[in-house]
């Protein structure tokens, strides 16, 4: 007996109402997106692991799905390396391409090869698969859509702004309510100097990342594992505990980093932001988190996430300021700043609060039963004509029984069934049943175009 199949763990199938109800989030996006000002692009599903590695710390590292290369790779390798058993340093030598682990990366890649081309500010979206070798869990997918918008070639906080604009938008138009979360990474430079630690940054910000899964003890406990002395701990911990309204916060971080430059710049920054949006209304609440630290190593400004307030659920959305990531692939000295909205997780957010308007739904609005071949051709004419008019319309492939083409109308739930027999072909007519009430009543095609599109 054959064995089942299955779909790789962290990974899933999506049905047609499933995918109707994906391609809403992915429209409402897409839309959002144009309405802001960006253009699309696309970049390819592999990259190769020079371009990949190194861009997301040690953590992300580990988390690249690598591609075995093709043909005979074995025969460059020495019975050493072979026994050695070391999977880091063998993947090395027969691994040359990685499924991309997010879109920023090769987002950078792309400006610098095509550089010639581009016109700054440069205002890109993406909407394509990622692949994070991860363990699966709720929210947690190894293949999941990300939805980019990212504007490079210009420093302006205004590009900060814009893109809170585009979130709070986004989640409005989706019905969700969030709160948007926003942190500056020069702040937590500015914290790792002023403790003590200034070389141990990403250990802190990785820690800090992690405190809304292992709470203020764990990050404690990680902090003194990396080699963060009590003293350094202890003064960092008023901060973690920072309470009170966004300009509370700001005053207290502002003191606490007073007199350390980079910290004061990051504190300037915020301030901008914060004050600029005190005249846009948001529907969103705004918050200054100071324990936002989102671990990816590029971030050098502000950083942004977003928080479902109705969902047990991580971060759906989230992005930041990278001053320095195309200087990586020898373009120096442009900035960018970009957001990514996590479709799989908003899609799970949207299901769990039934959160679709009924025509996300994309039926087929009216389907024609089939009596035979005279009635099929004459029915054809009359679906042509309709779906010129913008109507979703289908015939049945086969004269089966009539109570097989109905149930298969109601298992798609086609709202209305048309009906074309001899009687009809010669009054001009077609008999529609409404499904829902059972009513039927013969009209001409044109009256039919005219009620399916009301």
């Amino acid at each position: 007996m054959a064995a089942k199949p299955s779909i790789p763990k962290g990974t899933r199938d999506f049905s047609p109402i499933e995918m109707s109800r994906r391609n809403y989030i992915f429209n409402t996006i897409r839309e959002s997106f144009h309405l802001f000002g960006f253009q699309q692009i696309e970049t390819p599903a592999m990259e190769n692991l020079s371009t990949l590695m190194g861009k997301y710390g040690e953590e992300g590292d580990k988390l690249l799905f690598k591609i075995q290369n093709s043909g005979d790779y074995f025969n460059k390798l020495t019975d050493e390396e072979l026994l050695s058993r070391n999977a880091a340093k063998l993947a090395s030598k027969f691994c040359e391409k990685g499924l991309r682990y997010d879109l920023t990366v090769p987002f950078a890649r792309y400006v610098v090869m095509h550089r010639e081309e581009l016109v700054f500010p440069f205002k890109r979206y993406q909407i394509q698969p990622v692949w994070r070798a991860d363990r699966p869990q709720k929210g947690r997918y190894r293949e999941f859509y990300q939805c980019d918008a990212d504007i490079i070639g210009n420093t302006s906080l205004i590009n900060e702004v814009e893109l809170i604009q585009l979130i709070d938008h986004v989640f409005g138009k989706l019905n969700i309510r969030v709160a948007i979360k926003l942190n500056n990474r020069k702040v937590l430079a500015g914290i790792a100097e002023v403790i003590g630690e200034p070389d141990k940054i990403i250990d802190i910000t990785v820690a800090i990342d992690k405190i809304d899964k292992i709470g203020l003890d764990g990050v404690v406990a990680e902090l003194k594992s990396k080699g963060i002395g009590e003293a350094s701990v202890e003064k960092l911990l008023p901060i973690l505990e920072a309470q009170g309204d966004n300009n509370q916060k700001l005053d207290i971080i502002a003191n606490t980093l007073k007199g350390n430059a980079t910290g004061e710049k990051g504190v300037e920054e915020i301030r901008f932001i914060l004050d600029t949006l005190k005249n846009i209304e948001l529907n969103s609440a705004l918050d200054l988190d100071l324990t936002l630290a989102r671990g990816l190593n590029y971030y050098t400004g502000a950083i942004l996430e977003v928080k479902a307030l109705d969902v047990a659920i991580g971060s759906i959305t989230g992005g930041g300021r990278y001053d320095n990531l195309t200087g990586v692939f020898g373009m120096e000295g442009v900035s960018g700043v970009g957001i990514s909205f996590g479709a799989d997780r908003i899609y799970d957010v949207m299901n769990q609060l039934d959160l679709y308007p009924k025509e996300s739904i994309h039926n087929t609005q009216v389907m024609f039963v089939n009596f035979g071949e005279k009635e099929a051709i004459h029915s054809l004419k009359i679906i042509s004509a309709l779906r010129k008019e913008g109507i979703s319309a289908e015939l049945f492939p086969s004269s089966d029984k009539m109570k097989k083409q109905m149930g298969y109308a109601n298992s798609h739930n086609i709202p209305f069934v048309a009906i074309i027999g001899e009687q009809e072909m010669n009054d001009g007519t077609v008999a529609v049943k409404d499904m829902a009430t059972g009513e039927q009543q013969t009209i001409t095609a044109e009256e039919l175009a005219k009620k399916l599109k009301a």
